[in-house]
């Protein structure tokens, strides 16, 4: 078995077809972690994982989510929610399914022109503190959004001055960056990005993502997709679903010189050791 550490099946653009989606991964036998964005998305999380056995749910605030604006992806458009991160209403929809908080963190990506960058950004960083103290208190792993922010959010990380359990999710950053994150314990999670070809992928030249996964430690890394974003190469064009992560271990197999049943070994045991699942099936 696979396990996507990183989709968002409870989104709205599975809703036409998720039952055939689950069957999809079921025959292929791929498990996953359903990551919230803000709190109604959290909590369809934990219901939709509260139905099959091998999905699990994270829970928690986006940085996009924290101010309303238009969001407008390759994929995707839509409305930013607005919201503060309140721990009593995340708390609430703590179950044995929950095994993360997330995705959190720092978006510099996507600045309503109406919001001053400094107020962006320190109205971003308050909340992830908030949701990295939520996970600490409740023993939960830490997922980490970044996006344009790497230098920013290796300063936050550092100034919390505690070892986080949690993962940087969809890493693309320089080698540098990827040894800052791990040499604070955290796990580097990768998307269908990198078999993009070179131009978008990162793959050739220093700092390269190729070089990130080649040197990144095999214990600390994990395999994703973001569904429905990013569909691997050999799906571009469509909309991504969990199974697609083989194409991902895939790509990890031929850049780590390790063969499939390895590369599914060491992803399904790092995840289960970062999100503390026993065994697929329980929390």
């Amino acid at each position: 078995m696979l396990i996507d550490s990183h989709c968002h099946l409870q989104f709205r653009a599975f809703a036409p077809n998720l039952a055939e989606v689950i069957s999809r991964c079921q025959e292929k036998q791929v498990g996953g972690i359903i990551v919230g964005t803000q709190i109604d998305t959290s909590r369809a999380a934990v219901e939709l994982a509260a139905t099959q056995e091998t999905l699990y749910a994270v829970i928690g605030l986006h940085p996009i989510h924290l101010f309303a604006a238009p969001i407008d992806e390759a994929e995707f458009s839509f409305q930013s929610r607005g919201e503060d991160f309140v721990p009593e209403k995340y708390a609430a929809l703590l179950s044995p399914k929950v095994v993360g908080i997330g995705e959190c963190g720092l978006e510099m990506y996507h600045i309503p022109a109406t919001i001053d960058r400094d107020e962006y950004l320190a109205k971003q960083i308050i909340s992830f503190e908030a949701q990295a103290e939520f996970a600490r208190v409740h023993d939960l792993a830490l997922v980490i959004h970044v996006r344009e922010a790497h230098e920013q959010m290796i300063s936050v990380l550092k100034g919390l001055k505690r070892q986080i359990r949690g993962v940087v999710h969809c890493f693309t950053g320089s080698q540098e960056q990827a040894q800052e994150y791990l040499s604070l314990g955290l796990h580097l999670g990768f998307t269908g990005i990198i078999t993009f070809p070179p131009k978008k992928n990162l793959s050739t030249g220093h700092g390269s993502l190729r070089e990130v996964i080649r040197q990144c430690p095999l214990d600390r890394l994990l395999i994703e997709t973001d569904a429905p974003y990013l569909a691997p190469q050999k799906y571009r064009g469509q909309q991504c679903e969990p199974w697609m992560v083989e194409e991902v271990a895939k790509q990890v197999a031929e850049w780590r010189n390790l063969s499939w049943s390895e590369v599914q070994e060491i992803t399904v045991r790092n995840t289960q050791d970062l999100f503390k699942i026993s065994t697929l099936g329980s929390g």
